[in-house]
């Protein structure tokens, strides 16, 4: 088993979901992890060996793909973003609402983070 491979089931063992986003010709254009704990969404997107991306976004953020507020951001090889997103310490707890949602099938293989509002 290779190292992504173990990071990624590392993050799994810490209640990261997975979803395959999907092209319209089916083909997989990322694997998207996502985490909702303690006031935060964290998110890892990976796009290819040499390309991933990670970030903590507030949970009340409405667009967890393209948020308007970070609290911790970073990007590069897979493995470094795997590794770095492993090391982030817990958030405190919040006070207030705690995120809710669930991914949602949009078509053919595509999936959405649909966060529940008041």
């Amino acid at each position: 088993m290779n190292d992504i491979t173990n990071g990624l089931q590392a993050l799994v063992a810490r209640d990261f979901q997975f979803t395959h986003p999907r092209d319209a010709s089916g083909s997989l254009v990322a694997v998207v992890g996502i985490r909702v704990h303690r006031g935060v969404f964290d998110i890892l997107q990976l796009f290819g060996e040499n390309d991933a991306d990670a970030a903590r976004i507030p949970a009340d953020e409405p667009d967890v793909l393209f948020p308007s507020r970070v609290l911790w951001r970073t990007n590069g090889p897979a493995l470094d973003v795997i590794n770095e997103l492993l090391a982030m310490p817990e958030p405190l707890p919040e006070t207030g609402a705690e995120a809710a949602g669930c991914w949602v099938p949009t078509h053919a293989g595509r999936s959405r983070w649909l966060a529940v509002t008041a």
